[in-house]
């Protein structure tokens, strides 16, 4: 049963991984820094997997896109995305993943708890991507936060509600079919 359990888990793992590189290709254009799908997918990731299952299928995720696999937004991949203008909130993606499943797990897997754990996760990866725009375009604060926080919190809000809102759904599904643990939900 743990092997089997494991498998189900690395499997997921990998699953969560390309559906991260699939929403990434769902794109708004904007002037810096296009709007995606890869903060969805980061929440859903967190909140259907926990802190240590989302977290492994987000590194993986970037690994994937730093060895040159076009998985990140517009088809791209490679070290130099990573050090680009966008690569702040790549990095962010992965403190944001495990927050959101570190806070689920210490409190409940309900509506409610989702959104403020994928609320949390939203600012982390504004915060991680302003300061990484701030330094590598070489902005003034304000103007980092003009375009890289400012555009996205709106968007970032109805996505992370969401990511709550599907993810528990899906969460509680996986766990009725013995596939993740039972926990508190609603």
């Amino acid at each position: 049963m743990q092997n089997s359990h494991k498998l189900s888990m690395m499997t997921m793992t990998a699953l969560f991984a390309a559906m991260i590189s699939v929403l990434a290709q769902l794109i708004i254009p904007l002037p810096l820094i296009p709007m995606t799908g890869q903060t969805f997918a980061i929440g859903l990731a967190g909140t259907i997997l926990g802190s240590r299952h989302g977290l492994s299928a987000t590194v993986l995720y970037v690994l994937m896109g730093c060895i040159g696999i076009p998985v990140f937004a517009q088809m791209t991949g490679g070290l130099g995305i990573l050090f680009g203008p966008t690569g702040g909130f790549i990095i962010g993606f992965i403190p944001a993943t495990w927050l959101i499943g570190y806070y689920l797990e210490k409190t409940s897997f309900t509506f409610l708890q989702a959104c403020i754990a994928n609320l949390i996760g939203m600012v982390v990866t504004l915060a991680f991507g302003m300061i990484w725009l701030k330094f590598s375009a070489n902005l003034s604060w304000t103007a980092a936060f003009l375009s890289s926080v400012a555009p996205f919190i709106v968007a970032g809000i109805v996505k992370a509600i969401l990511a709550a809102w599907i993810g528990i759904i899906i969460r509680n599904r996986l766990a009725t079919a013995n596939m993740l643990p039972h926990a508190t939900s609603s």
